[in-house]
Protein backbone atom coordinates (compact mmCIF):
# COMPACT_ATOMS: atom_id res chain seq x y z
CA UNK A 1 0.00 0.00 0.00
CA UNK A 2 1.28 3.48 -0.86
CA UNK A 3 2.47 5.81 1.87
CA UNK A 4 -0.18 8.44 1.06
CA UNK A 5 -2.97 5.90 1.45
CA UNK A 6 -1.55 4.72 4.78
CA UNK A 7 -1.43 8.28 6.07
CA UNK A 8 -5.07 8.84 5.10
CA UNK A 9 -6.11 5.65 6.91
CA UNK A 10 -4.23 6.66 10.06
CA UNK A 11 -5.69 10.17 9.86
CA UNK A 12 -9.24 8.83 9.52
CA UNK A 13 -8.63 6.39 12.34
CA UNK A 14 -7.34 9.19 14.54
CA UNK A 15 -10.40 11.34 13.90
CA UNK A 16 -12.71 8.38 14.57
CA UNK A 17 -10.92 7.61 17.86
CA UNK A 18 -11.07 11.26 18.91
CA UNK A 19 -14.81 11.42 18.15
CA UNK A 20 -15.53 8.16 20.00
CA UNK A 21 -13.64 9.41 23.04
CA UNK A 22 -15.52 12.68 22.83
CA UNK A 23 -18.87 10.87 22.81
CA UNK A 24 -17.88 8.76 25.81
CA UNK A 25 -16.49 11.58 27.95
CA UNK A 26 -18.81 14.40 26.89
CA UNK A 27 -21.97 12.82 25.43
CA UNK A 28 -24.09 15.97 25.75
CA UNK A 29 -21.46 18.16 24.09
CA UNK A 30 -21.03 15.64 21.27
CA UNK A 31 -24.79 15.47 20.78
CA UNK A 32 -25.04 19.27 20.67
CA UNK A 33 -22.22 19.42 18.11
CA UNK A 34 -24.06 17.01 15.78
CA UNK A 35 -27.26 18.99 16.30
CA UNK A 36 -25.37 22.20 15.47
CA UNK A 37 -23.89 20.80 12.26
CA UNK A 38 -27.19 19.39 11.02
CA UNK A 39 -28.97 22.62 11.88
CA UNK A 40 -26.42 24.57 9.85
CA UNK A 41 -27.06 22.26 6.93
CA UNK A 42 -30.79 22.90 7.25
CA UNK A 43 -30.15 26.64 7.37
CA UNK A 44 -28.14 26.46 4.15
CA UNK A 45 -31.01 24.54 2.54
CA UNK A 46 -33.45 27.25 3.61
CA UNK A 47 -31.18 29.92 2.15
CA UNK A 48 -31.16 28.05 -1.16
CA UNK A 49 -34.90 27.39 -1.25
CA UNK A 50 -36.03 30.86 -0.18
CA UNK A 51 -35.02 32.79 -3.36
CA UNK A 52 -36.24 29.91 -5.55
CA UNK A 53 -39.75 29.96 -4.09
CA UNK A 54 -39.75 33.72 -3.96
CA UNK A 55 -38.92 34.03 -7.64
CA UNK A 56 -41.64 31.50 -8.48
CA UNK A 57 -44.32 33.31 -6.47
CA UNK A 58 -43.10 36.71 -7.70
CA UNK A 59 -44.48 35.79 -11.12
CA UNK A 60 -47.99 35.38 -9.71
CA UNK A 61 -50.73 37.68 -8.49
CA UNK A 62 -49.94 36.60 -4.92
CA UNK A 63 -47.49 39.52 -4.67
CA UNK A 64 -50.48 41.83 -4.92
CA UNK A 65 -52.50 39.85 -2.39
CA UNK A 66 -52.46 41.49 1.03
CA UNK A 67 -51.68 39.17 3.96
CA UNK A 68 -52.00 40.92 7.32
CA UNK A 69 -53.61 38.88 10.08
CA UNK A 70 -53.79 38.65 13.89
CA UNK A 71 -53.42 42.24 15.02
CA UNK A 72 -51.41 42.59 18.22
CA UNK A 73 -51.67 46.16 19.41
CA UNK A 74 -50.24 49.06 17.43
CA UNK A 75 -46.88 50.34 16.21
CA UNK A 76 -45.24 53.50 17.56
CA UNK A 77 -46.85 55.53 14.77
CA UNK A 78 -50.29 54.22 15.71
CA UNK A 79 -50.65 51.83 12.77
CA UNK A 80 -51.89 48.27 13.46
CA UNK A 81 -49.22 45.71 14.39
CA UNK A 82 -49.90 42.31 12.85
CA UNK A 83 -48.21 39.04 13.83
CA UNK A 84 -48.14 38.13 10.15
CA UNK A 85 -47.60 41.44 8.38
CA UNK A 86 -47.09 41.14 4.64
CA UNK A 87 -48.73 44.10 2.85
CA UNK A 88 -49.42 43.76 -0.85
CA UNK A 89 -46.80 44.90 -3.35
CA UNK A 90 -43.13 44.11 -4.08
CA UNK A 91 -40.71 44.98 -1.27
CA UNK A 92 -38.61 46.93 -3.77
CA UNK A 93 -41.60 49.23 -4.29
CA UNK A 94 -42.35 49.74 -0.61
CA UNK A 95 -44.72 46.81 -0.15
CA UNK A 96 -44.30 43.80 2.09
CA UNK A 97 -44.19 41.09 -0.55
CA UNK A 98 -47.81 40.11 0.06
CA UNK A 99 -48.95 36.50 0.29
CA UNK A 100 -46.16 35.54 -2.12
CA UNK A 101 -43.43 36.48 0.36
CA UNK A 102 -45.23 34.77 3.23
CA UNK A 103 -45.56 31.51 1.29
CA UNK A 104 -41.95 31.63 0.09
CA UNK A 105 -40.70 31.94 3.66
CA UNK A 106 -43.01 29.36 5.20
CA UNK A 107 -42.62 26.72 2.49
CA UNK A 108 -38.82 27.06 2.65
CA UNK A 109 -38.88 26.62 6.41
CA UNK A 110 -41.40 23.75 6.27
CA UNK A 111 -39.37 21.72 3.75
CA UNK A 112 -36.16 22.26 5.71
CA UNK A 113 -37.76 21.41 9.05
CA UNK A 114 -39.30 18.17 7.76
CA UNK A 115 -35.81 17.07 6.70
CA UNK A 116 -34.45 18.33 10.01
CA UNK A 117 -36.99 16.25 11.94
CA UNK A 118 -35.89 12.93 10.45
CA UNK A 119 -32.18 13.80 10.46
CA UNK A 120 -32.12 14.91 14.09
CA UNK A 121 -34.26 11.97 15.21
CA UNK A 122 -32.12 9.28 13.58
CA UNK A 123 -28.63 10.83 13.61
CA UNK A 124 -28.38 13.22 16.57
CA UNK A 125 -30.68 11.65 19.14
CA UNK A 126 -30.93 8.11 17.73
CA UNK A 127 -34.48 7.96 19.00
CA UNK A 128 -36.52 4.76 18.84
CA UNK A 129 -39.66 6.13 20.50
CA UNK A 130 -42.96 6.60 18.66
CA UNK A 131 -42.33 8.66 15.54
CA UNK A 132 -45.99 9.72 15.37
CA UNK A 133 -45.99 11.06 18.91
CA UNK A 134 -42.73 12.88 18.27
CA UNK A 135 -44.06 14.27 14.98
CA UNK A 136 -47.18 15.60 16.74
CA UNK A 137 -45.20 17.50 19.38
CA UNK A 138 -42.73 18.65 16.75
CA UNK A 139 -45.61 20.11 14.74
CA UNK A 140 -46.99 21.87 17.83
CA UNK A 141 -43.55 23.31 18.57
CA UNK A 142 -43.16 24.33 14.92
CA UNK A 143 -46.43 26.29 15.00
CA UNK A 144 -45.48 28.07 18.23
CA UNK A 145 -41.98 28.91 16.99
CA UNK A 146 -43.42 30.15 13.67
CA UNK A 147 -45.69 32.58 15.53
CA UNK A 148 -42.87 33.76 17.82
CA UNK A 149 -40.53 34.21 14.83
CA UNK A 150 -43.27 36.13 12.98
CA UNK A 151 -43.71 38.50 15.94
CA UNK A 152 -39.95 39.08 16.00
CA UNK A 153 -39.90 39.57 12.21
CA UNK A 154 -42.24 42.52 12.58
CA UNK A 155 -39.58 44.38 14.56
CA UNK A 156 -36.55 43.80 12.36
CA UNK A 157 -37.84 43.13 8.82
CA UNK A 158 -38.36 46.73 7.70
CA UNK A 159 -35.10 48.11 9.19
CA UNK A 160 -33.08 45.25 7.66
CA UNK A 161 -34.52 45.70 4.18
CA UNK A 162 -34.25 49.50 4.37
CA UNK A 163 -30.62 49.24 5.46
CA UNK A 164 -29.45 47.00 2.63
CA UNK A 165 -31.69 48.40 -0.11
CA UNK A 166 -31.76 52.13 0.68
CA UNK A 167 -29.06 53.05 3.19
CA UNK A 168 -26.37 51.06 1.37
CA UNK A 169 -28.02 51.71 -1.97
CA UNK A 170 -27.79 48.08 -3.06
CA UNK A 171 -31.25 47.93 -4.58
CA UNK A 172 -32.32 44.47 -5.74
CA UNK A 173 -29.05 42.95 -4.55
CA UNK A 174 -29.69 44.44 -1.12
CA UNK A 175 -33.12 42.84 -1.16
CA UNK A 176 -31.51 39.44 -1.72
CA UNK A 177 -29.01 40.07 1.09
CA UNK A 178 -31.87 41.09 3.38
CA UNK A 179 -33.65 37.83 2.49
CA UNK A 180 -30.59 35.91 3.65
CA UNK A 181 -30.23 37.94 6.86
CA UNK A 182 -33.88 37.52 7.84
CA UNK A 183 -33.74 33.79 7.14
CA UNK A 184 -30.58 33.44 9.27
CA UNK A 185 -32.25 35.29 12.16
CA UNK A 186 -35.30 33.04 11.83
CA UNK A 187 -33.07 29.95 11.81
CA UNK A 188 -31.19 31.17 14.89
CA UNK A 189 -34.46 31.48 16.81
CA UNK A 190 -35.46 27.97 15.77
CA UNK A 191 -32.02 26.59 16.61
CA UNK A 192 -32.02 27.62 20.26
CA UNK A 193 -35.66 26.70 20.85
CA UNK A 194 -35.67 23.31 19.11
CA UNK A 195 -32.70 21.72 20.91
CA UNK A 196 -34.37 21.41 24.35
CA UNK A 197 -37.61 20.35 22.63
CA UNK A 198 -35.78 17.60 20.74
CA UNK A 199 -34.23 16.41 23.99
CA UNK A 200 -37.75 15.83 25.27
CA UNK A 201 -39.52 14.33 22.26
CA UNK A 202 -36.66 12.24 20.85
CA UNK A 203 -36.16 9.65 23.53
CA UNK A 204 -34.34 6.34 23.51
CA UNK A 205 -36.69 3.68 24.82
CA UNK A 206 -35.08 0.51 26.24
CA UNK A 207 -35.78 -2.38 23.93
CA UNK A 208 -37.49 -5.43 25.36
CA UNK A 209 -35.26 -8.50 25.55
CA UNK A 210 -36.05 -11.27 23.09
CA UNK A 211 -38.00 -14.08 24.65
Amino acid sequence: MKRGSMEKIHSSSGIANFWNNMKEKYPNSAQFFVFFMLSNGVTVLQLVLMPVFRNVFAQTALVSTNFQIWQLGTNIDGSPYYIFDFPAGPISEGGGGGLAFFLAVQISIAVAQIINFFAQRSITFKSNSSIWKAAFWYFVAYIIITIVAAIALGFYQTPVYNFFMDTLGWGSFGETVADVVTMIINSAISFWVFFPIFKIIFKQVPEEPNK
